[in-house]
């Protein structure tokens, strides 16, 4: 390979992998001293030239003219310093050409290890760049691989690649090879095989995320998501507030004709949603979060502990606590209180 072979084999892999060339040329370039030093005594007087610009790729030791040799690894006699330049003279350093075969077999294998360590460290970084770029937001991500043992699914994230563990999947779902997946990118952490994204189909912020792509009040800032609480695949309760008292924030997450939420469930694989309307009056957001079944009052506890006893229609007993007591769970997670449910009559019944 001549020089100019060289820098255009430098500006492919630069295209290829998109690692800038000067990085790459910098690691190249430490990888030659190493294989130089490992052939000439290990001494610091050698010199790497690159230039893409003149195609200039050049590798020489540097020598000092003695009148007697105590060093030959960075010495020389006036005899042989004439060889390279006529007018050496004692004192003065000499440039001492190399070419790259002088660099022996083990030298160039070294050079290779490097260079291949170099690239992998800035793919690394650049992993890493993308992941940190991505972190808490929704990706789209394509599914690559599915482990049949662990059920957990390897996805392509751009140009890296992350574990969605079955942990983070939402029950009852079935992803296969070629789907595209929507995540949520938790965190991102470094590893010791490189950077690692911690991804989520469970997580609240994937709802979130899903809400504020399909709702543009809520990217515009007019209506803001005031807390959520998930159960995914099952069910996720969204408190929301409007800034604006001309836009019913729970009408517009919802849609003309539920368009919006339905978009939603069906990409959560239909899983319920209670859209309702954030207060900063306890007794109100309770009621609301208790959706769907109406509340017919909310009973504070006087001594300040954030506790509740919230009041209901017999016959929305069974709906205010839901399915293994789901809805009232929900909704104690979405406001942050204890609520204790009772039926109208102030009796259970079948």
């Amino acid at each position: 390979m001549n020089n100019a072979e060289f820098f255009e084999a430098v500006k492919l892999l630069e295209k290829e992998k998109g690692i800038p060339a000067d990085y790459l040329m910098e690691k190249i370039q430490a990888a030659v001293i190493i294989a130089v030093k490992r052939d000439y005594g290990g001494k610091d007087n050698i010199r790497v030239t690159m230039d893409p610009a003149t195609s200039e790729f050049s590798v020489a030791l540097y020598k000092t003219v003695v009148e007697e040799v105590e060093d030959p690894d960075v010495e020389l006699l006036p005899e042989e310093a004439a060889r390279y330049s006529a007018a050496a003279v004692v004192g003065d350093t000499v440039e001492i050409p190399l070419e790259t075969k002088q660099f022996g077999r083990i030298a160039a294998q070294t050079a290779k290890h490097v260079i291949r360590q170099g690239i992998r460290e800035a793919e690394r970084g650049q992993q890493m760049q993308e992941f940190q770029r991505r972190n808490q937001e929704l990706v789209t991500a394509l599914v690559n691989r599915v482990d049949v043992k662990t059920g957990a699914v390897t996805v392509e994230i751009g140009s890296a690649e992350a574990v969605l563990l079955k942990n983070e999947q939402i029950e009852g779902e079935e992803l296969r090879e070629g789907d595209r997946v929507k995540v949520y990118v938790v965190d991102v952490r470094e590893g010791d095989k490189g950077p690692r994204a911690l991804i989520s189909r469970t997580h609240p912020g994937l709802v979130k995320r899903l809400f504020e792509m399909e709702v543009p009040e809520i990217f515009s800032g007019v209506v803001e998501i005031r807390g959520i609480s998930r159960e995914a695949g099952f069910r996720t309760k969204l408190a929301v507030f409007s800034r604006d008292e001309n836009v019913d924030a729970v009408g517009a997450c919802i849609g003309p004709r539920g368009a919006r939420v339905n978009g939603i469930v069906e990409e959560l694989g239909g899983e319920k949603i209670d859209v309702v309307e954030y207060s900063e009056e306890p007794e109100k957001f309770i009621a609301a979060a208790l959706s769907p079944a109406k509340v017919v009052s909310v009973e504070l506890d006087p001594d300040g502990a954030k506790s509740c006893r919230a009041t209901v229609p017999d016959a929305q007993l069974s709906l205010a606590i839901g399915n293994k007591g789901q809805n009232a769970r929900l909704a104690a997670k979405l406001t942050g209180w204890k609520i204790d449910i009772r039926p109208e009559s102030g009796f259970y019944g079948e």
